[in-house]
């Protein structure tokens, strides 16, 4: 195996490993010693890698961020052409849902785990205002960009919705998946309903 690809695989494995820990046991339990033992490998590779642990928390949330990102993306663009804003906004966070409920790991790397670490909590806004800012561009002002209250709008659905992951991770919601989404559903449209309904600001 040439030395790029073993490099590569080694990153893997360890990527794995944190997301494993990350996501069953939480934020304390990952450590370059616990990561080099999951993984056999020397705490030489570790570094081969990543600068340090935050380097491989923030790599750890990327990918699963990147993924499901991806998968919310390809829903969008499955969807007609006569789909509607609401209906764009609706297929993105439903997939979003479905795919963070589907893997508790996935639910505490993506929802839960960043407030914990700074690095980790930056990383997580970053991709909310990507993700908010992605949301908004469906809906232009007369000036080429979101409206102000599209934008508001873009934000307090994206925020909504990972809070409302945050308590039905934690318990705090017991609704069955299907009807959490169906609840997503109509705040989305009530949201969208107002901020169409308000002339740009």
């Amino acid at each position: 195996m040439p030395t790029e690809q073993r490099q590569q695989e080694r990153r893997r494995l360890l990527l794995d490993a944190a997301f494993d820990v990350l996501g069953t046991h939480g934020l304390h339990a990952v450590t370059v010693r616990g990561m080099c033992e999951a993984t056999r490998l020397n705490p030489r590779y570790f570094y081969e890698s990543f600068t340090d642990l935050d380097a491989l928390l923030v790599a750890t949330y990327d990918r699963a961020a990147e993924t499901v990102f991806a998968l919310m993306v390809a829903a969008v663009e499955a969807l007609p052409p006569e789909a509607t804003t609401a209906d764009r906004t609706f297929a993105g966070i439903d997939t979003f849902v479905r795919h963070v409920t589907a893997d508790p790991r996935r639910a505490r790397v993506l929802v839960v785990e960043g407030l914990g670490n700074e690095a980790l909590s930056r990383r997580r806004y970053e991709a909310m205002q990507l993700l908010a800012s992605v949301v908004a561009q469906d809906t232009i002002g007369p000036d080429g960009s979101p409206t102000a209250i599209v934008q508001a709008a873009s934000y307090l659905v994206v925020g909504g919705v990972n809070e409302l992951l945050m308590a039905w991770i934690d318990g705090h919601l017991l609704t069955p998946v299907p009807q959490l989404i169906e609840h997503v559903s109509i705040l989305i449209d009530a949201v969208g309903s107002a901020a169409e309904t308000h002339h740009p600001s």
